[in-house]
């Protein structure tokens, strides 16, 4: 019987998604620690829609940069 996964993609899988979810936390706690608001505040309890907008790009940004380095 032929094995259908390749335990050591598995595991280089789960470390290199492991590895960009702690970069990207990181770089979103420094994003919102140099900004003056607090990202949460102004976009669940005053309805900043704008903010949630630009937060999403900027969150989809830094996915691809450590996608990249993470896989290079």
């Amino acid at each position: 019987m032929q094995n259908i996964i390749d335990f050591n993609q598995l595991l280089s899988a789960m470390v290199y998604t492991t590895f960009g979810s702690f970069a990207f936390a990181i770089a979103f706690r420094v994003l919102n620690w140099l900004t003056p608001n607090d990202f949460w505040h102004e976009i669940l309890e005053e309805h900043n829609q704008a903010l949630a907008i630009v937060i999403g790009a900027i969150s989809i940004g830094l996915s691809i940069i450590i996608s990249s380095a993470v896989k290079g």
